[in-house]
């Protein structure tokens, strides 16, 4: 085999070389950054300090605000940084670190919005039974599994990626350690752990995705037979918020996986690249907080410093 490196680190190619636009873009990111952590923190609070909400549906959004926090936090920094200081170079330790983290946590994301799902087929089509199906218990242990799950995601693209025989060059045409364009560096068929994995994964993704319409299709059927306009109303507006993000995350992230890596991404693939890392957990927020009443109430009470009524709930001390 020939040409082949003892890799140090990594290039990152970001969206520009014109120092000018490399400057516009970190303003951008950290734009996005500051609303992200702040929408999401805001959203961590309420769901803690407000009494009225401790359902098992808040008790979710609160970890997928959590994911949604973390997940920008893996990539976006190291963005801004190098855009400041014009140098895109990652070290190969940060860049196994931005690889676990990064399908740890997008795995948790899809593992925690079936759980999300799951959690509104209970709500509306067995209220009755709804505190029974999801007591505290067994929401403590779900969430639990979720993180376990990701964290063993993590290891499996850690170490199959990490396992390549990097020899075609260290430069990475992406803003972060993307896996898809680490695998394009290997000269070798030992990137087959990658595919083998990624193969593993995508069909329990399916399965989730299977899940989660199954869930909605006996949502939409109970709701319409609901003779309230105001309980329609009600459960479409904690029903749709999530259907919309679970869209838009499988949406964008399938499309950036299946992408073939190629040696000269175009303006559209950054795009589509920013769309499945920032947007997914910046929009969240906004998504679950817009028709949502008792979001909205417990976001005027932080704002103006009124003090939350504190009482045992159902899931008070999750």
């Amino acid at each position: 085999m020939e040409n082949i490196t003892t890799m140090r680190g990594f290039l990152l190619v970001g969206f520009s070389d014109i120092r000018e636009l490399q400057i516009l873009h970190a303003f951008l990111f950290l734009m996005m950054y500051i609303f992200n952590l702040a929408g999401n923190l805001i959203i961590i609070t309420i769901t803690t300090l407000d009494q009225r909400l401790q359902s098992p549906m808040y008790y979710f959004l609160k970890h997928l605000s959590l994911l949604d926090l973390s997940l920008i936090s893996v990539t976006v920094p190291k963005f801004i940084a190098n855009s400041l200081m014009a140098n895109g170079y990652i070290s190969y330790g940060q860049c196994m670190l931005q690889v676990f983290f990064f399908a740890a946590l997008c795995w948790d994301e899809m593992a925690i919005l079936t759980v999300m799902s799951y959690d509104r087929y209970a709500a509306i089509c067995f209220p009755l039974h709804y505190e029974v199906i999801m007591n505290p218990t067994k929401c403590k242990w779900v969430v639990t599994a979720v993180w376990l799950s990701g964290s063993i995601t993590g290891i499996l693209y850690t170490t199959t990626t990490f396992s390549i025989t990097f020899c075609k060059g260290n430069i990475i045409h992406q803003f972060f350690c993307d896996i898809p364009q680490l695998v394009k560096l290997s000269c070798s068929d030992d990137y087959l752990g990658v595919i083998r994995v990624s193969v593993f994964m995508i069909l329990i993704a399916f399965i989730c995705l299977i899940a989660i319409v199954l869930s909605y299709i006996r949502i939409f059927f109970t709701v319409l037979r609901m003779p309230s306009v105001k309980g329609r109303s009600k459960a479409f507006s904690t029903c749709l918020p999530h259907l919309f993000v679970v869209s838009f995350f499988l949406s964008t992230g399938t499309f950036a996986f299946l992408k073939p890596a190629t040696d000269s991404p175009t303006t559209f693939d950054f795009i589509i690249s920013i769309f499945y890392t920032v947007m997914p957990s910046t929009l969240n927020p906004i998504i679950y907080s817009f028709r949502n009443e008792a979001m909205k109430g417990a976001f005027k009470k932080l704002l103006v410093g009124e003090q939350f009524t504190r009482k045992r709930t159902f899931l008070s001390f999750c």
